[in-house]
């Protein structure tokens, strides 16, 4: 009988032995976290803030999957087919709305993570650019954004009496006082090429007038009245920038070596401004009309679908960790002044303060900030932000008809309405 109950306790004492180890296993648990930041010193801050969450966060463990920004979106659908996306994904809030479309996307958890965080600790405007298409959700949890508008060096057009653009119709005329053709100086550097930048930039213009690639209803607008008149401003300004077909580079060094006072680029016009330039002579304005538009690309942390409740689980905490302020704060600052905090309490953070390029621009970061309510974008209406904006953008139409216009010389009209029965057809495919 003695010997009975010993093999009966050892019995016992190996199950519980053997429940512990599966409890054990069951709280290991292995995300992965893909990112577009494959330049060795920010993979560091990355491989900091991961070492940080899993100090905080016993049992998980987070790997990272850095991937070069052009494959970035092919290697999310090789992934998605195989069945292996990683749990955590940076993402763009256009490819956002794909992958939300393909129903990759965990909306729940990216509802519940954004609860965590607290809507009200983004800035005003921010959440609406990561609406789902219907409005009642969200394609990731933002962490980061750069803008898009018009960039001056306050000296120059102080030197001929021109105050700030501060609409239309006073950009044009500081364009005109300040093109100067015969010396190789131009009035404004703005994007012409058949690229995206020239859709970006357009967009602009158009919105502040109040037209739209898409209605309500998802109908493609663009031959409109509206859209007409921002095309033939946009062709008015081009005529005072360098001839032919202009493009990032261009745009850039025509600004940063003197041949153009006035440019249209986004916030990474800063870190060479920082660098080679003067930062308190740097002002920035956005195109006006019936309203101010700002150009946005809005950079979240979304959480895939199809993956184990644990795996979900983990996912959330760390998208939540990264959203702290310091964290936060730390992502952001990997590129100091092009990227701009969304999270209202990274800009109270003395990491974010005292960073040298934050300081050398004063005031223009908060003013840079302060704009995020008149982020506008095609193909977002209302609460709205149709995907199919997506195959638009890819389909190139809205840049060839910016470019047929201002460089090769089709008139607006004809433009329009090449570019309107195009997109139809191609919104009318399954």
């Amino acid at each position: 009988m003695r010997n009975n109950n010993i093999v009966l306790i050892s019995a016992l004492v190996a199950c519980a032995l053997m429940s512990g180890c599966d409890d054990k296993k069951k709280e290991n648990v292995a995300i992965e976290f893909m990112h577009s930041s494959v330049e060795q010193e920010r993979q560091a801050v990355i491989t900091r803030l991961i070492e940080r969450f899993e100090k905080a966060n016993p049992g998980i463990t987070v790997k990272q999957v850095p991937v070069e920004e052009d494959a970035y979106n092919t290697k999310v659908t090789t992934l998605a087919r195989s069945g292996a996306l990683p749990e955590v994904i940076e993402i763009s809030h256009d490819y956002a709305k794909v992958m939300d479309k393909e129903q990759l996307l965990d909306r729940e958890a990216i509802k519940a993570a954004v609860a965590q965080v607290g809507e009200n600790q983004f800035f005003d405007g921010v959440l609406r650019i990561v609406r789902t298409e219907d409005g009642t959700a969200w394609t990731g949890v933002p962490i980061s954004a750069w803008l898009g508008g018009v960039w001056y060096h306050k000296s120059r057009l102080a030197e001929v009496g021109i105050s700030e653009p501060q609409d239309w119709q006073s950009l044009l005329n500081a364009a005109t006082l300040l093109n100067k053709p015969s010396d190789k100086k131009y009035g404004i550097a703005l994007p012409t090429a058949e690229s995206v930048m020239t859709e970006q930039a357009f967009s602009q213009f158009a919105l502040s007038n109040g037209a739209n690639a898409f209605d309500a209803s998802g109908n493609i607008t663009l031959n409109t009245p509206e859209m007409r008149e921002a095309l033939e401003f946009y062709r008015e300004l081009a005529a005072l920038s360098m001839p032919g077909s202009n493009d990032v580079m261009e745009i850039k060094d025509a600004f940063m070596n003197g041949t153009a006072p006035m440019a249209i680029y986004s916030t990474y016009i800063l870190p060479a401004v920082f660098k080679e330039g003067d930062p308190q002579d740097l002002g920035f304005v956005v195109p006006t009309k019936k309203s101010a538009a700002a150009y946005g690309m809005l950079t979240s942390l979304t959480i895939t679908a199809g993956q184990r409740e644990e795996e979900t689980e983990a996912a959330k905490k760390f998208v939540v960790f990264m959203e702290q302020a310091e964290n936060a704060a730390d992502w952001v600052l990997m590129s100091p002044g092009a990227a701009l905090p969304v999270n209202k309490t990274v800009v109270e953070t003395p990491t974010y303060q005292q960073n040298p390029v934050i300081k050398a621009f004063g005031g223009l970061t908060r003013e840079l900030i302060a704009q995020f309510p008149n982020v506008q974008v095609f193909g977002s209406v209302g609460d709205k932000n149709f995907t199919r904006m997506d195959d638009v953008t890819g389909s190139g139409v809205i840049n060839e008809m910016v470019n047929s216009v201002t460089v090769g010389g089709k008139s607006p009209e004809a433009a329009l309405v090449d570019g309107q029965k195009r997109l139809d057809e191609l919104v009318a495919r399954p």
